[in-house]
């Protein structure tokens, strides 16, 4: 017959074995927690002080009204002035800025004049999300930025048409295509889950499966072995970019504008990164459900603090320092700007440095974890 006793029985069996499991029971307790932090203080649909930066070549009142009327709208974040347009540009093709506002020659003289003088800002569309509020909020300062300085014979003109035309040109992406920024983004994220889970069950499934011993009574180093269970990981992510970036290119039509070399360098290095922290996970965990428990734990703020499922620069400050640690950010920053900006070596060595950095790092990490014993 049906017994509560031995019911009971079993759950204080299971109590008693999720209390001793302590890297679950954080796990329990800290995905949630992270979870909640991350909605509800990171994330932001709205992003505000964007970096932008201004070529001016006619630096009169009026441009500057225009730039404080930005600067007090919130969205954007004045970075670097410049009286170039290729200077300007050039941030803009490296990702430091998001905007580049250009005022051109004779912008305040057309004004005095009467005539309708165009204002061009220049906007990076690899992401369209993180823009879309700042062009509305560019569009409505047209009509409100110069309004207490048309005085005299222009004060006429204040309570009209705005008195100059706000024109906006979205580069990289100009028909603002989801696909291009989010296939890219999916590259990344699918290489974070399966390589980061395939090295983290590296020792874990030794350790269950009773061959760690043998493992440890073979004369090699640490290193070796680390290097003999991550190599041939490499390959199989190689594949697995192959496949996406096919998909990317003739079902998702996403443009293939830079170097395929670079881009696979880029791809390897941000491979081995994952795999190290997968390596890195598997010293830790004791068996394969703590392992996937880590994964999951990593993957999480690998998508929500990258920049792939919110815009990155709507994050506070101190959620865009944890995201600049994190692999993702940066390979993020290497495959859309490979694919959708052609950038050079130059341009996405700021990006490759910190990736080898995190190698080094956490390749370190496991190796002094690694543990010679079965203890």
């Amino acid at each position: 017959m049906f017994s509560l006793r031995r019911v009971g029985a079993i759950l204080i069996k299971e109590f008693l074995q999720m209390r001793r499991d302590r890297v679950t029971l954080a796990m329990i307790i800290g995905i949630p927690l992270m979870q909640l932090f991350l909605f509800g203080f990171a994330i932001n649909f709205n992003p505000k002080s964007l970096p932008t930066a201004v070529s001016i070549a006619d630096p009169g009142v009026y441009a500057r009204s225009i730039v404080a009327a930005m600067r007090n709208s919130s969205y954007f974040e004045i970075v670097a002035e410049t009286r170039s347009p290729k200077e300007a540009r050039r941030l803009l093709q490296e990702g430091k800025v998001l905007f580049v506002l250009e005022v051109p020659v004779n912008f305040s003289r057309d004004l005095v004049r009467g005539a309708t003088p165009d204002l061009l800002l220049e906007v990076d569309a690899t992401d369209p999300a993180s823009s879309g509020y700042a062009i509305s909020a560019f569009n409505a300062i047209a009509g409100t930025a110069l309004r207490d300085d048309l005085k005299g014979a222009l004060k006429n003109r204040a309570p009209g048409a705005p008195p100059f035309n706000a024109i906006t040109h979205l580069l990289y992406n100009p028909e603002s295509n989801t696909h291009y920024s989010i296939v890219p983004g999916l590259l990344a994220v699918i290489l974070t889950m399966t390589m980061v889970l395939m090295t983290c069950l590296a020792l874990t499934r030794e350790r269950e499966r009773g061959t760690y011993e043998n493992l440890l009574a073979m004369p090699a180093t640490p290193l070796e072995i680390m290097i003999g269970k991550i190599a041939p990981n490499v390959l199989v992510g190689i594949v697995q970019s192959a496949i996406v970036l096919f998909m990317a290119r003739y079902i998702f039509h996403v443009p293939f504008l830079g170097s395929l070399s670079l881009l696979a360098l880029g791809v390897t290095v941000f491979i081995i990164a994952n795999l190290a922290v997968g390596y890195t996970f598997s010293t830790v965990a004791q068996n394969q459900l703590q392992a996937m428990q880590m994964t999951v734990f990593f993957l999480l703020p690998s998508i929500l603090l990258s920049g792939f499922a919110f815009p990155f620069a709507g994050m506070p400050g101190w959620a865009q320092v944890l995201g600049e640690i994190l692999p993702t950010t940066h390979f993020l920053r290497i495959v859309r700007g490979v694919l959708l900006k052609a950038n050079t070596a130059s341009e996405i060595a700021g990006e490759i440095y910190p990736l080898l950095a995190f190698i080094l790092v956490a390749g370190s990490v496991a190796l002094l974890r690694f543990r010679r014993t079965l203890d």
